[in-house]
Parts: structure tokens; C-alpha cells; sequence
């Protein structure tokens, strides 16, 4: 079983349109879409649900009223103004850091996991698709991401399927490291602008640090062609592969509008030609 992740450093460089692309490129697949807190991956793929599963990440402070002699103790060390005049939990406003269930002489606090969020199992095309959505203001999308992710490895080794896609989490933080670690391979998905440059690097720094492969893919690379050779000859001197330089067309816009990955809406324009070529190169070295 082979696994490839599809990062970028930062949102909005189309990650999810190469991830999509990839996907349905491939025979058969198990497509893992990591971006948990905003997933949008099933909107190019439209996968048939057939299993929902609820997700416990983060705990919540509930008050036994039976018990609780409102001596304010709780109130009074809440940093957070979760616990309301009546001795009631705001489970929103609660971080679930369980001082207030030390301090209260009577323990009549409780510690309880709450529903996070939801994960899915979906059929999709060529294969299967597991993704996840976690709650507004939620936290813990990390552990979300890993769960993703092994039940995306569940499918693969009962449906013996080969390779793993992953559309990772935008940025470098946890739920970015655990779309990451343990993987064959990682494409990272940059533009030719400053801030582009920037996160490269950053997501460079952490693929390094966690021994995975990367190949680098200019997406757009003529609308700045002086930054697109700063990233090639960084790259080069890195030691990392460009496995492909994607011209900016609107025919992407295109595609996404009508629900498609633009490999599959209009797979003659010079955009989805170079997405097969970058993708052939990619499988064939992971």
C-alpha cells in the first residue's frame, strides 16, 4: 500500500483541484480528504455515502445540580466564562481544562467527551473516499485527521487497493503533520508569488523533518515567471524534483463551477494534459 499526501503551506493554491485530479486518474483509489475544519474535496468527487461514524475529541465540564452546593468555586476559576450564574455549562465556552472539576469540594463536576464531529466512509467512481468535518470552533483536528486517515488505510487493505490519496490540511500545523507522517510521498502544490516562496520553504523544512519524499508543482507558474524560476532554482539547490509547472487557465474555474475535476471536464486543454503528465511521473517514482 503506497500513500501520497497533496500539501501546499497555505490555503488556496489548488491542492484540492490536483488532489481531485489525481483521484480520478487513477484505476482504483482510496481518496483520504484531510482538510477536516473546511473539507471540499466531495465537491469534485461526489461520493455516495454509506457509513457515518461520530467524533469525540475534546471533553466538556457537566455540573450534577443534585449534587452541587454552588459554592462558586467553579465559576470563579473559569477562565474561559463558561459556568453561568445558575451553575450551568456553556459547552461552547468550555475549553475542557478541568479546573473546575478540581476545585470543587464535592465533585459534582464531570469530565465528558462531546461529539466533535462526524467522519464518513463514501463510495466514490474508481474507489472509495473517507473524510470527516468537525464542528464550528471545535479543536483536536489533528486527532480527527489521524482517524481519517486509518480508516482510509481500513478500506484499502479489506478492498486491496494499492494507493492511498490524501488531500492534506492547508498550512504546517497538526493536522498538517498528521496528514504528513508516514507517508510514500508528498506533492507540494505552490504558486509563483512571495508568500508562495515562503511556505514552500516551510513545508519543505517539514517534510524533511519527517523523512517523507517531496516533488514540488508549480501551479500558475506564467503569471510571475521570475518567481517560478526563484522556486525552480531553489528547488534545485534543495535537491528536490519540480515534477511539473501548471499554466493558469480559466478553464479550472471552469470545471470547479461544474462540480468536476478539470481532468475529466475538459481533458484536452494543456492544464489537464500536464496534470496527467505531473501524475504518471509522480506514481511511477512513489
Amino acid at each position: 500500500m503506497k500513500e501520497i499526501v497533496i500539501i501546499s503551506g497555505k490555503g488556496g493554491t489548488g491542492k484540492t483541484t490536483i488532489a481531485g485530479s489525481f483521484a480520478v486518474l487513477t484505476d482504483k483509489v482510496v481518496v483520504a480528504d484531510c482538510d477536516v475544519d473546511a473539507p471540499d474535496l466531495h465537491l469534485l468527487l461526489h461520493p455516495e455515502l454509506i457509513e457515518t461514524s461520530e467524533f469525540a475529541g475534546s471533553k466538556s465540564a457537566f455540573i450534577n445540580k443534585s449534587r452541587c452546593v454552588e459554592c462558586g468555586l467553579c465559576k470563579g476559576n473559569c477562565k474561559f466564562n463558561a459556568i453561568s450564574e445558575e451553575f450551568s455549562v456553556d459547552t461552547h465556552s468550555c475549553e475542557g481544562c478541568g479546573v473546575c472539576a478540581l476545585v470543587c469540594p464535592v465533585q459534582a463536576v464531570e469530565m465528558k467527551e462531546k461529539v466533535s464531529g462526524y467522519s464518513y466512509i463514501s463510495k466514490i467512481e474508481n474507489g472509495f473516499m473517507s473524510h470527516a468535518l468537525l464542528n464550528p470552533g471545535e479543536e483536536n483536528s489533528g486527532k480527527l485527521v489521524t482517524f481519517v486517515r486509518d480508516k482510509a488505510k481500513e478500506i484499502a487493505m479489506k478492498e486491496n487497493i494499492g494507493k492511498i490519496i490524501i488531500d492534506g490540511a492547508p498550512g504546517i500545523s497538526c493536522p498538517v503533520i498528521s496528514s504528513v507522517t508516514g507517508t510514500n510521498a508528498g506533492v507540494v502544490v505552490t504558486e509563483p508569488t512571495v508568500s508562495g516562496v515562503h511556505d514552500l520553504k516551510r513545508i519543505l523544512e517539514l517534510m524533511e523533518h519527517f523523512r517523507v519524499k517531496p516533488f514540488v508543482l508549480i501551479n500558475k507558474f506564467d503569471i510571475n515567471k521570475d518567481k517560478a524560476k526563484e522556486i525552480e532554482e531553489f528547488c534545485v539547490e534543495k535537491g528536490v524534483e519540480v515534477v511539473g509547472k501548471i499554466p493558469f487557465d480559466p478553464v479550472v474555474t471552469t470545471a470547479m463551477v461544474n462540480g468536476e475535476p478539470v481532468v475529466k471536464f475538459i481533458p484536452q486543454s494543456e492544464v489537464s494534459k500536464e496534470i496527467k503528465r505531473i501524475w504518471k511521473k509522480v506514481s511511477e517514482n512513489f
